[in-house]
């Protein structure tokens, strides 16, 4: 029964009913050329006196099709002769038709696509579950895939076309085969059983989307992205669990990273009660010396984290020297970054605003959490069909100086550039720092590749869509809760690995074996313990919270 239906399965298919009736054609011609060659080879041999019977006609008429020319039969005649190489060549005409075609299509087309399929399935296995499915492939999807990768979280694409499929699975992706907007595609990828559905294609895309996978999965978490404020409530209505902006999300992450130069400590995230905090410190008595000397957490009982500076990250250790230029990354609970604003906010001088550069969604999104900060700021546009409100905007193209100059480029504090090209984004972090050498530049990268650019070009900070928008997806999955700190630097929450079970952070090497630094310890109670004293034992239910670049963040969740 299994192999009838595969039969019939095969026969179904319209190319494959196509080819079978044409394998049928050449087929019946072979046979009728051979028939009809048996008869004139009969009739030629009773010309020359020869009497052969009709199983040695249909014998040698073989033999010579097939090029064999065993030479036991033979002609004497003119006539014969020719005879024989016109079956010659009709019968190597048919061997290059008939035996290719035959084997291509009945042997090595299916051979291929039965590989195809199994790179490419059109359905998952009944063991497949807690897995996240992407409906497409961008910037943000690839970043999300690579921590899911590092997290070990499965998960499947689904592309549309078989070719690009096989394509992207080439390049080391988990694909199904099946249209985004098609019911049946989300039957067959398991939908019921997925830990999350991710739409970020246009906003009337991901309206199907939403609408297809809730009419088959009613419970499963549906997250969108909206282009166009509008378009939210339709995303809602159409079934989506939460619509993301992302301009709007990168807008209030480069906001939270703006530093006025009041020396306090600024929080850019949490966890829980501990919270994230960035601090600069120039012109207060922490400049030019060693953390080890400082003793900070003795007065302020913050623990540093680590220390920024021109954009690169470095762990702190008691040989960390604070520099003129350094920022402060600091973690504690509201009452220490109270006590530590309290030390070192007199040394501070006043907040002389930002500069956005880039009237976009993003430089609008900036823009709107400094004014809920109460932060002056002005942005540069240069299409003046932009302009919601004249008394923030300064119209005109910002690599004119006279430009930056009436939004304040000698005294502003912070400079945000929010254009949507790389390559502007570059010429403008460079242009600005020649003007501005201490001035803190925030810079945003459409490309992660041209985000190590930017730094390079003099931007402080550098923040992408994909990786904002990525680690606000891994966020969701509850797997591990991730803050992006800056791009290819991250802080995240997770459970203690079993290696570190019943083992102290200094007896575990961890920091050596995973180039990782433990922030702080959650216990079972719900106590954080901030800098952590590295000879405590940890117990299975303790939550760490890390920080450490991509390389060391690999490193961190393959050791799980």
């Amino acid at each position: 029964m299994k192999n009838l239906g595969i039969v019939l399965s095969f026969l179904t298919d319209p190319s494959r009913r196509r080819n079978v009736l044409t394998l049928l054609k050449l087929t019946s011609s072979f046979l009728a050329t051979i028939v009809f060659f048996t008869i004139i080879f009969h009739y030629l041999m009773e010309m020359e006196g020869q009497k052969h019977s009709w199983a040695t006609g249909f014998y040698w008429v073989l033999v010579v099709m097939s090029t064999l020319g065993l030479g036991d039969i033979t002609f004497t005649s003119d006539a014969g002769r020719l005879f024989s190489v016109v079956v010659l060549v009709t019968g190597s005409s048919f061997m290059l038709v008939l035996l290719p075609f035959a084997f291509i299509q009945f042997v090595y087309v299916p051979w291929m696509e039965s590989q195809a399929a199994a790179r490419a399935p059109r359905e998952l296995g009944a063991k497949v579950k807690n897995h996240v499915i992407l409906t497409g492939i961008g910037s943000v999807e690839q970043t999300l895939v690579r921590m899911m990768r590092r997290a070990k979280i499965p998960y499947v694409l689904l592309v549309a076309e078989l070719t690009e499929a096989l394509k992207l699975h080439d390049e080391g992706y988990d694909v199904m085969v099946g249209a985004p907007d098609d019911p049946e595609t989300y039957v067959h990828c398991r939908c019921r059983e997925a830990a999350l559905v991710v739409g970020l294609q246009r906003d009337t895309t991901n309206t199907n989307i939403a609408f297809t996978v809730r009419e088959i999965a009613p419970d499963v978490p549906i997250v969108v992205s909206a282009s166009f404020s509008a378009s939210v409530d339709i995303l809602e209505l159409a079934g989506a669990t939460q619509v993301l902006q992302l301009g709007e999300i990168l807008g209030q992450a480069l906001a939270r990273r703006i530093l006025g130069r009041d020396a306090q400590a600024h929080v850019v995230g949490q966890f829980d009660d501990l919270l994230i905090a960035e601090a600069s410190v120039a012109r207060t008595p922490l400049v030019d010396r060693q953390l080890k000397d400082i003793r900070l957490n003795a007065h302020a009982k913050v623990n540093v984290v680590g220390v920024w500076d021109r954009g690169k990250f470095a762990l702190a250790g008691p040989e960390t020297l604070i520099e003129s230029s350094s920022i402060l990354l600091l973690a504690g609970s509201r009452a220490d970054l109270d006590e530590y604003n309290s030390l070192f906010c007199v040394y501070g001088s006043k907040d002389h605003g930002a500069i956005i550069i880039g009237g976009g969604r993003v430089g609008r999104a900036v823009a709107k959490e400094l004014k809920a900060q109460d932060i002056n700021f002005k942005i540069v546009e240069k299409n003046a069909e932009r302009v919601r409100d004249p008394n923030d905007y300064v119209v005109g193209d910002a690599a004119e100086i006279d430009v930056l100059e009436r939004a304040g480029i000698h005294n502003c504090s912070s400079i945000v550039i929010t254009t949507h090209d790389d390559d502007i984004n570059i010429y403008l972090a460079i242009y600005c720092r020649r003007l501005r050498p201490e001035v803190q530049i925030l810079a945003r990268a459409n490309q992660d590749r041209n985000v190590s650019t930017l730094h390079r070009a003099g931007a402080d900070f550098v923040m992408s869509y994909a990786s904002t928008g990525a680690s606000h997806l891994f966020n969701l999955l509850k797997r591990a809760e991730l803050l992006l700190l800056a791009d290819g630097l991250d802080m995240f929450r997770v459970e203690a690995p079993s290696w570190l079970v019943g083992r102290s952070l200094a007896q575990a090497q961890f920091r050596q074996r995973t180039g990782c630094n433990v922030v702080a310890v959650k216990t079972v109670a719900g106590q954080f313990l901030a800098n952590p004293d590295p000879n405590r034992n940890l117990a299975e239910t303790d939550q760490l919270i890390v920080v450490g670049d991509t390389e060391a963040e690999d490193r961190f969740f393959k050791s799980m």
